[in-house]
């Protein structure tokens, strides 16, 4: 409740809807003491789960019943959730205090606090619920709030086509999520987590009616394509590339800890329920594959630095989905919990070199930035050696647990999904490292870069989608980098911290401890891909030097080599792959023409179909016959039979004495 206060007190005091009464400087006071309050709850909280096994599932109140079905509002306090809600506030304070200087002379300072606090709220809020209708409510929450923050500068076109697309993009997914959840309510009668999971065995022994299918199947699947819109999974991933029009803060706590993992969650919550259904699990593996692999490609020809890193989202949160198709859970919250440390960190760090050079974000017009920037670049090279799986990493261990635990898998598109997350490796070490050498190292190009000799401080947001205006009036081309401000590489420092440790640090207990015992059901009869890697296990220092002989570390140096080649040593050579490769260059850039079919296709077809129901159905069906129709009937009836309302008295008599006639005749007939 601490950030919901916070948002509160912002959003309405610090606001023009509240009249200005408190400023900026008390408007993040109130919203970071309300996530730092969080945060060391979250924590104390971890630690009871922990040492003292500590648990909560309690309904609070009952909202109301319909029919047999109870909605109620109460929470869920495990392994799994703790874990969680530590991750979301830690991640969320440093990204509260880095915007005290990222957006210092936006005008929107007060409500942008209000929004990301709001944020965290809705975050909290999803993954402490103990039933279906509270996990929705919270879901649903993160949805708009990322609209508001996404189109946060709603002055920009950019910026209000992206954040649409993102609302439309995951009501699609939220569509699946609901009638999952529809069915669940319909078939188990309840929307309580342990009360749905102990019908589980009757919920496995039923068809969908009308055809052959599993309910449990129809289920999952509907329930993982919720997963596929918020969590950004081919062919749902179209919105997220695009949030990048937001400020770069929420760029952050959106695809780093909070929403673009509430899919990756509630999948692992619902493990109970996935296990029961192999085609499922083998949906999301074969889904998750094709994101980790085929996103990863579009991150190497990306020049916006913020896209890169979005990109780099998309491909690791496919990597989840694969952990999670192989009911490797553990694996999949570890790895979110580990990217969530070290992609925070690439974004704020992206966002303090964004503010260095003067809000350019074009890697080609950077270079050089090490000597200019220290703090910002050594914490994005730890970031980067995360990110890539170096051995004793967090990211390492997390990632490498993944590849391993496809390669036990048995399901099919296991074979596929397990080339799939080892090409990812070469690829995102290859993107991650192009983008550091282009930024950090090479020759310096500020001055290279065109557009910053056409357009003076005040216009760069519009080229380049921040929003800053240099305070000194200079152009981009004649000012030198600079290192940010405290507040804003305070936090990189911070999130570092446990980019490098935290994997080393947790690995045992999350994984082959008894954390997540009670939250996480595996059939291990089925699915031996836990099983295969305790087997493998001997310790975290075992396992990174282990890894120092397998081809998950040569792909990923091959991928650094590579870069540094290409982008250091023979510079000229990506121009002329690109020329001599343009037809595979043109579809990258194109993004695999998925915006275009969405366009061109289906929204045509969707426009199409609604003005043939509108003019067809609404217009000639039901005003044209229905409604004017039943009115014209009507007026000739009436037309036909106001000629023998005459009025006189003689012909209504004989009228009656001619009714009588008839039915005297008829009744004679009849007999």
């Amino acid at each position: 409740m601490a950030p919901l206060a916070g948002a509160m007190l912002a959003g309405v005091l610090g606001t023009t809807f509240g009249g200005n009464v408190i400023g900026r400087r008390a408007s993040h006071t109130l919203t970071i003491l309300g996530v730092l309050i969080s945060f060391v709850i979250s924590a104390m909280t971890l630690y009871s789960v922990v040492e003292d096994g500590a648990r909560f599932n309690e309904t609070l109140y009952t909202w109301m019943v319909v029919g047999g079905l109870k909605m109620e509002i109460g929470f869920l306090v495990d392994g799994l959730t703790a874990m969680m809600m530590c991750v979301v506030t830690f991640v969320s304070l440093m990204v509260h205090i880095y915007t005290i200087g990222y957006m210092e002379e936006d005008e929107g300072y007060n409500r942008f606090f209000a929004y990301i606090s709001l944020f965290t709220f809705s975050m909290l809020m999803l993954v402490m619920s103990n039933n279906m209708l509270q996990l929705f409510f919270g879901w649903e929450a993160v949805g708009l709030v990322s609209y508001l923050l996404i189109g946060f500068w709603f002055n920009k076109p950019t910026a209000i086509f992206a954040n649409m697309k993102a609302f439309l993009v995951n009501r699609v997914g939220d569509f699946g999520f609901i009638l999952g959840i529809g069915l669940i309510a319909a078939y188990a009668g309840t929307l309580n987590y342990g009360e749905a999971f102990a019908k589980r065995g009757e919920l496995a022994s039923l068809t969908f009616p009308g055809t052959q299918w599993m309910l449990i199947t129809v289920i999952c699947i509907c329930l993982f394509i919720g997963a596929m819109g918020k969590s950004a999974q081919f062919p749902l991933h179209v919105w997220l590339p695009d949030s990048m029009e937001g400020p770069t803060p929420i760029s952050a706590l959106i695809h780093a800890a909070t929403m673009v993992t509430a899919g990756i969650f509630m999948v692992t919550r619902m493990s109970p329920l996935f296990e029961l259904s192999d085609t499922a699990l083998s949906f999301m593996m074969v889904i998750g594959a094709i994101t980790a692999l085929f996103m990863g490609f579009l991150g190497i020809i990306q020049n916006d630095i913020k896209r890169v890193v979005a990109y780099s989202t998309l491909s690791q949160l496919g990597y989840m989905t694969v952990a999670l198709g192989a009911s490797a859970y553990s694996v999949a919250v570890f790895h979110l919990m580990t990217h969530a440390f070290f992609k925070a960190l690439l974004f704020l760090a992206a966002g303090s070199v964004i503010l260095g050079v003067h809000h350019n974000q074009d890697i080609r017009w950077m270079g050089g930035l090490r000597k200019y920037m220290p703090i910002t670049w050594i914490t994005s090279l730890l970031g980067s050696l995360a990110l890539i799986g170096t051995p004793f990493f967090s990211g390492f261990y997390s990632k490498d647990s993944i590849i391993e635990a496809v390669h036990e898998s048995h399901l099919f598109g296991a074979g596929f999904a397990s080339f799939a997350v080892l090409a990812g490796v070469f690829v995102t070490a290859f993107y991650s490292f192009r983008m550091y050498f282009l930024v950090f190292h090479g020759k310096e190009r500020f001055d290279q870069n065109p557009d910053a000799h056409h357009q003076d401080a005040h216009d760069v947001h519009d080229a380049h989608g921040d929003h800053h205006a240099d305070p000194h009036g200079h152009h981009a081309a004649s000012s030198k980098p600079h290192e940010s401000s405290w507040v804003v590489w305070v936090p990189l420092v911070l999130l570092a911290i446990p980019s490098v440790i935290i994997g080393f640090m947790t690995i045992t207990p999350m994984l082959f401890g008894h954390l997540f015992s009670d939250s996480i059901l595996v059939d291990a009869a089925k699915h031996h891909a836990m099983a295969g890697l305790l087997k493998e296990f001997h310790g975290p220092a075992a396992m990174a030097l282990h890894a120092l002989t397998t081809p998950p570390f040569w792909l990923a140096f091959a991928g650094v080599a590579l870069a540094y080649y290409m982008y250091l040593v023979n510079p000229a050579l990506p121009a002329a792959i690109k020329t001599r490769a343009r037809p595979i260059y043109t579809l990258l850039e194109n993004r695999y023409y998925m915006d275009w079919f969405n366009e061109n296709v289906l929204a045509r077809g969707a426009r199409a179909l609604g003005t043939g129901l509108w003019k067809g159905g609404d217009q000639a069906l039901i005003d044209g016959t229905l409604v004017n129709g039943s009115w014209k009937v009507v007026r000739a009836v009436s037309g036909a039979v106001r000629w023998v309302q005459t009025g006189y008295l003689y012909h209504y008599a004989l009228a009656m004495i001619l009714g009588i006639f008839v039915l005297m005749t008829y009744f004679v007939w009849l007999k």
